[in-house]
């Protein structure tokens, strides 16, 4: 068997040092034993098997690849010995290379390198020397695709070579993640470049200072030879052979140069032919070619060519030149023409209104195109708001179209502005019915609205912009244009201000036209009124109208419109909701005499039902406005209301079940964790049960209906608001007080009527009973009697149940304590029993004891003999648990609540 060989070992390697693609020889022991056997070598990290040539087991030659450590060692790895060792190390140096721009004392020849490939050696280009890196810190590339670089960076190039340079796009695709650091220290190798370079012809001399004293050495020899030579400028002589070189060299340069010179001599002549053939080109075709861009839209394109034209051929004097001019005039008068049709036709959207008004101001058309497009816009408005009031007056309610849309026509030409950018209608979407349901004046309000929000606003956003200049640049930068437009715009300020003060007072006279045409001077009621035989409106309706003026105040406020300008709008929402209040008013106290048979008994998360709320809702109006001098009116028929509305509430507690025709039961809030009902399908309330839900109603009335209503009218000015509020709540009060002595009387006296004849039952003596096991039952049958009426009351109102139960509990106390005085004498098991059931009853509604009840107990119990055994009192304490333990489920609903009794 042979030996196993050893593992390559490198001990030397020359040279030492090299630039890449150095070709260098390795030596050492165990290199192999044949080229087949060699299968790995590196230098410096870097794989040069392709370029090994393995010699002997000890030498090896090969070429060093450009690898990316400066210094490293020479590995070999052979089939037989496997990976080797090394003892010395190879030094890669890195040439800096020159530029083909930068200045060189010596001739610099095309580098070459080594193709592992093609084994030859390939030129590089010039090109290619250019620096990679010239902020030399790390690159890292962006992500940014090169189609977003070029449309941010119109016309430039991240190239720094290019003419079109950008150092910013330069920057975010090579640094992207650089830190600000890393860009100072870039910043700085740059600053050192340039100082390098302007160092001059000096830096120049340092760099090449062996070369040029290689020169000057030259230079010298020959100057010594020459003298030595001695000869003249003769045949065959030294100095006449160095000057046939010299010759020589310098026709060769000529020679080399001289065909380039003469290409670009041609290509210059050739290229500014071209120019001034494409020129007169550009010329001739230019009436055609604005016909058809101005076919195709392309305005842009034809006023950058006539500005075009016009620098170039405007001054000309060449006749043939002149007169293809003035046909391209002829052409532009024509645009002109059409650029001003546009821009005044309607409706128009705001974008191309600015876009026509800067073609016209581009074309240099006469006059003031910015201020004859609003002048326009004004009176176009003026009539679709009068056109929306003749259509509504001529058309009736059944003459709709197929879809049911009722507007009118002139509206129409809305469909493309009608969301002129205020985000949509005012009003939410709406049921198929409610066009035929709808009044006309309500309609006609709504489609006035629309037009007034849909069409001012942009109105005024066309003058702001015509104010501030950006109808021609959009920075406001300075210009002949800008500053015309500013200086037409102040002069203009009055006339634009008649133009919405004309607008706001046509808006508001229509609308009294339409609602209150006593308030127009008689001759504008022809040319604003003509709803006399329409529907009367009633206050639901007016209320819409009244919402919807005022969303269209707020939409105009919005637009910072000076509030002056639109103060006509507040008088009028000021007339609208006092004709709106006097009118609900009115129909209320009508309505309210007829609420009793309204009442639903429905009863809601906070205790009351629809009745409240409904007059409530009626009641309560939140303008925001003064009403003072309307408040002596205001104030008796708000007093008759609320009176006329005590009495239907107590006519409602003295209806029989009979007069009541219910179908629904008693509801409550289903959602609420604090309700619960026990009523079925078609249940009907029993006379407790409506005294119990006025009484809510009666509760909520005092405690948040009036005072609200009280805030209200002294925020608003109201006078009087004391008188209406003591008035309304002393009558309220007297009916619950009524309603609550009828509640008690009809609930506490079975209660406590039941206390005597349940303790004499089963002939019970209390002089001569057995020993107590317990709490007997007709204080059990209290109790879920007295759960009954606390069910009952919390079904409806859960701040009614401690000021019930109060009462029924006092009633109870006070009847225990009576029964317990009459008896003459107890038996210690009597007494025993009475003391046990006593504190039972009281221990059960301890919730519930107020100061009379508690003197109750208190009489009751002294009435009892004492208890001195021990024994007895232990036996007491356990039956006591024992009770409450049984009935701890019946006794739940009288643990202690955070709602306190009402104190009346």
């Amino acid at each position: 068997m042979s030996r196993a060989r050893q593992p390559p070992l490198v001990t030397g390697i020359s040279p030492k040092e090299g630039a890449a693609w150095t070709k260098v020889t390795i030596r050492g022991e165990n290199l192999g034993t044949g080229p087949a056997d060699l299968i790995g070598l590196s230098i410096c990290g870097h794989n040069c098997l392709l370029t090994a040539e393995w010699m002997s087991a000890s030498k090896i030659v090969c070429r060093v690849g450009p690898a990316k450590d400066d210094k490293g060692e020479i590995i070999v790895t052979t089939k037989s010995g496997g990976l080797g060792t090394s003892t010395v190390s190879f030094k890669l140096l890195r040439p800096e290379r020159i530029g083909i721009l930068d200045q060189s004392a010596v001739w610099v020849d095309e580098m070459n390198y080594y193709d592992m490939r093609t084994d030859r050696n390939k030129g590089i280009s010039p090109l290619s020397l250019r620096p990679s890196n010239p902020l030399g810190i790390d690159v890292d590339k962006g992500k940014i695709p090169q189609k977003d670089m070029e449309l941010t960076f119109p016309g430039m190039s991240g190239d720094f070579t290019s003419e079109n340079f950008s150092a910013t796009w330069y920057l975010i695709e090579n640094h992207t993640g650089s830190s600000f650091e890393q860009l100072k220290i870039g910043a700085n190798n740059l600053k050192k470049q340039a100082t390098k370079k302007n160092e001059g012809s000096l830096a120049y001399v340092k760099g090449g200072l062996s070369t040029f004293f290689e020169a000057q050495d030259a230079l010298a020899a020959i100057h010594q030879r020459l003298e030595s030579d001695g000869t003249e400028r003769v045949e065959g002589s030294m100095t006449q052979r160095l000057e046939n070189i010299l010759n020589r060299a310098s026709n060769t340069a000529d020679t080399l140069f001289q065909e380039v010179l003469g290409r670009k001599d041609k290509a210059d002549s050739t290229r500014n032919a071209l120019n001034v053939l494409q020129r007169f080109k550009f010329l001739f075709n230019l009436p055609l070619n604005i016909e058809r861009n101005i076919q195709k839209g392309d305005y842009d394109v034809v006023i950058n060519d006539y500005e075009k034209a016009k620098s170039l051929f405007g001054n000309t004097e060449v006749p043939v030149f002149k007169k293809v001019y003035a046909e391209v005039e002829t052409r532009i008068s024509a645009l002109r023409s059409l650029l001003l049709e546009k821009l005044l036709q309607t409706p128009s959207t705001l974008h191309d209104q600015k876009r026509y008004i800067r073609y016209l101001s581009d074309l240099h058309a006469p006059g003031d195109p910015a201020w004859q497009c609003i002048y326009a816009q004004h009176k176009w408005i003026l009539q679709l708001m009068q056109s929306c009031r003749d259509e509504f007056i001529s058309v009736g309610v059944g003459a709709l179209d197929p879809e049911g849309d009722t507007r009118p026509s002139a509206l129409g030409r809305l469909s493309h502005s009608a969301s002129l950018k205020r985000g949509g209608s005012l009003r939410t979407p709406r049921p198929s019915t409610w066009r035929f349901e709808t009044p006309q004046q309500v309609q006609f309000v709504e489609k006035l609205s629309d037009v007034v929000i849909g069409q001012l606003p942009n109105f005024w956003k066309l003058w702001i912009s015509y104010v501030n200049g950006s109808l021609f640049s959009e920075t406001g930068e300075k210009s002949g244009q800008v500053e015309k437009s500013k200086k037409n715009a102040r002069q203009r300020q009055n006339d634009f201000k008649k133009m919405i003060e004309e607008m706001t007072n046509r808006l508001v006279k229509l609308v009294r036209g339409a609602l209150l045409p006593t308030t127009l001077p008689h001759g504008e009621l022809s040319f604003y009124g003509g709803w006399e035989n329409k529907t009367e409106l009633t206050g639901a309706w007016l209320t819409q109208i009244i919402h919807t003026v005022r969303a269209c105040h707020e939409a105009l406020s919005a637009l910072e419109i000076p509030n002056d300008l639109l103060q006509v709008i507040q008088d009028l929402l000021l007339e609208l909701r006092v004709h709106c209040l006097m009118v609900t008013l009115l129909h209320t106290t009508e309505d309210v005499k007829r609420l009793a048979e309204k009442e639903d008994w429905v009863v809601d998360n906070e205790g009351i039902t629809s009745l409240v709320r409904m007059c409530y809702s009626t009641w309560q109006y939140d303008d925001g406005t003064s009403v003072v001098c309307y408040t002596s009116c205001l104030t008796s028929v708000f007093m008759c209301s609320t009176q006329v509305f005590v009495n239907s509430l107590e006519h409602l507690s003295t209806k029989t079940d009979a007069d009541i025709n219910i179908p629904h039961n008693i509801s409550v809030d289903l959602c609420s964790p604090d309700r619960f009902t026990g009523v079925h399908e078609g249940f009907s309330p029993t006379s407790e049960q409506r005294l119990l839900i006025i009484l809510s109603n009666c509760q909520y009335l005092e405690r948040r209906t009036f005072l609200n209503l009280a805030n209200h009218f002294e925020k608003h000015g109201l006078t009087g608001t004391e008188k209406i509020t003591r008035v309304s709540v002393d009558a309220v009060r007297e009916l619950d007080r009524k309603l609550f002595e009828a509640y008690i009387e009809r609930r506490a006296d079975p209660i406590a009527g039941s206390l005597e004849p349940g303790i004499c039952a089963g002939y019970f003596d209390w002089r001569d009973c057995q020993t107590p096991t317990g709490v007997r039952n007709y204080l059990k049958e209290a109790l879920v009697s007295i759960i009954t009426v606390h069910a009952e009351v919390f079904t409806v109102s859960k701040d009614l149940v401690p000021r019930v139960l109060s009462r029924i509990v006092e009633s109870v106390a006070d009847e225990m304590c009576r029964l317990m005085q009459c008896v003459s004498s107890f038996s210690k098991n009597g007494a025993l029993q009475a003391r046990l059931e006593l504190c039972a009853l009281r221990d059960a509604i301890a919730a519930y004891l107020n100061s009379e009840s508690n003197a109750s107990f208190k009489l009751a119990l002294d009435a009892l003999p004492q208890l001195h055994s021990g024994a007895d009192k232990k036996l007491l304490e356990e039956l006591l648990n024992k009770f409450k333990s049984s009935m701890q489920l019946q006794l739940t609903c009288f643990q202690p609540s955070c709602i306190q009794p009402v104190k009346r």
